[in-house]
């Protein structure tokens, strides 16, 4: 599905380095990938949520979220099958936190950009969008924008789209597969019935699905070198983002309560004494399964 443009164009878009210069799409031999990742609390802890906030605790150490892994491999073997460019991180965290870029710089990545701002906190998914925009506008000659489907702590799923609306880039989601020919990104977009053949212009956002590659493992030469790899640190003014726009100050929406899971209920036991295929037809016959 592509996505629509939103305001600016493309001589907007040229001015604050989104679009390449020269060729339309991409530099002739070059590929410059920005992969938006998250950093989220360790899924193999118990999380706890904060009671004012009603919200994740993120106070810890995060990690990278698995779903951005595989964002971060394509955008490599991109970089990889183009024979030159490089892949730049963008991420928003709390308290300066590195350590889930740290992986995805071990894995070949070779630069990040770093948004952290206690005038963040409680940022909607629109703002959210936002800032990453801003810190994608800071990237020269982005050639494509990958992000995840959506995040494992989140699931709104509206990121990806919100992104290519503010920069004003064509878009692409639900990805199984991506080939960059020329200034022209082609991609096997999943559906429920298998998956739609689309085409696009560069540069271009592109959401990708965690089947689109296998996520490779940081080798210890990659994890030596990923600590002394660029990450530039901004907060919401370095972006020139105004504080009411973002955080709970400009979050348009709100949790209002949380309750646990309630506790599941035993199943029915069907003991076979000679009939028990006619009392489990009976029982899906009575939920309307058949």
């Amino acid at each position: 599905m592509l996505g629509g443009r939103g305001v600016g164009g493309r001589a907007e878009v040229a001015r604050r380095g989104i679009w390449p210069t020269g060729r339309i799409g991409r530099r002739l031999g070059a590929m410059n990938v920005v992969v938006c990742v998250k950093q989220i609390p360790d899924p193999a802890d118990p999380g706890a949520m904060d009671p004012s906030t009603k919200t994740l605790k993120r106070d810890g150490k995060l990690i990278l979220d698995e779903s951005d892994s595989y964002g971060v491999e394509m955008a490599l073997q991109l970089v990889t099958a183009a024979g030159d460019g490089e892949v730049t991180l963008v991420s928003m965290a709390p308290n300066g936190e590195v350590s889930g870029l740290r992986t995805a710089l071990a894995m070949g990545a070779a630069k990040a950009i770093l948004v952290s701002d206690e005038a963040l906190a409680g940022s909607d998914a629109l703002g959210t969008a936002k800032v990453l925009a801003k810190a994608i506008e800071r990237v020269e000659g982005a050639d494509l924008v990958l992000t995840a489907t959506e995040s494992s702590d989140g699931y709104t799923g509206t990121v990806p789209e919100q992104l290519a609306g503010l920069l004003d880039l064509p878009s692409v989601t639900f990805a199984k597969q991506i080939e960059v020919d020329g200034s022209t990104v082609k991609v096997q977009r999943q559906t429920e019935a298998g998956w739609d053949d689309v085409e696009c212009p560069l540069p271009a956002v592109v959401s990708v699905t965690a089947g689109v590659v296998e996520p490779r493992y940081p080798s210890f030469k990659g994890i030596m070198a990923a600590k002394s790899k660029p990450v530039d640190t901004l907060t919401a003014g370095d972006l020139g983002i105004d504080a009411s726009q973002v955080g709970w100050a400009g979050a348009h929406q709100e949790i209002v309560s949380i309750e646990d899971a309630p506790a599941r209920e035993a199943g029915e036991v069907i003991e076979d004494d000679g009939d028990a295929f006619q009392k489990i037809v009976a029982y899906l016959d009575n939920l309307k399964v058949i």
